[in-house]
């Protein structure tokens, strides 16, 4: 793994960086970000009570989590990342076990489905990366605002009426809020694990 670690961490918010991981690691590897499924399932299930959701997967990665909610009885997921290299791999990975799941090679800022067409989105670390930028933390560059503000503005306009939009990540409220707080939706923000915490933000439509 040590390999295809980035030199600096803001090469976690470029294309090249990942598309380079991705095709060093073996369609098996997995990576995920903070919480596995295991550790957030009860959430999620009072969250999505209805296992028929249609699912959006914003930034899936190699993540397991696609593959544990699908195992769980979510089976209508659409994963997006923007490697085509991983999503060749993931697709070829999953098709005979979980295939009716879905995988795009899509950019989350400007995501090609037409509007309404999700009851809900999943960001797992995905706007996280975008934050690497070497900067303030308090006063981010511009080009990282406007990324996570076309982020959250793709996920509102897919997203139905009644939809939800769940955010993993270690980002305080205060550097996150900004961008979740939107007119006509709610913000749900819950604090997981002990000694290192965790934020799950949920915005409703």
């Amino acid at each position: 793994m040590t390999a295809v670690l980035p030199k600096k961490n803001e090469e976690y918010g470029t294309k090249e960086y990942w598309d380079q991981r991705y095709s060093q690691e073996s369609e098996d590897a997995s990576f995920d970000w903070f919480k596995s499924y295991n550790d957030i399932a009860e959430i999620i299930r009072e969250v999505i009570p209805d296992r028929s959701s249609r699912i959006l997967m914003l930034g899936c990665g190699n993540s397991t989590l696609s593959q544990d909610m699908y195992d769980d009885g979510y089976k209508n997921i659409v994963n997006t990342d923007y490697s085509g290299i991983l999503i060749d791999k993931m697709r070829h990975k999953h098709q005979e076990t979980r295939p009716e799941m879905e995988w795009y090679e899509m950019d989350i800022r400007d995501l090609k489905f037409e509007n309404d067409s999700f009851d809900v989105a999943i960001d797992k670390g995905t706007m996280d990366a975008m934050m690497t930028a070497k900067a303030d933390v308090w006063d981010p560059p511009e080009e990282v605002v406007q990324n996570c503000n076309r982020e959250v503005d793709e996920v509102l306009r897919v997203l139905r009426k009644g939809g939800v939009f769940i955010y993993l990540t270690f980002g305080q409220p205060h550097f996150r809020r900004r961008y979740l707080d939107r007119p006509g939706t709610t913000l749900e923000i819950r604090k997981l694990g002990e000694a290192f915490h965790y934020y799950l933000y949920i915005v409703r439509t």
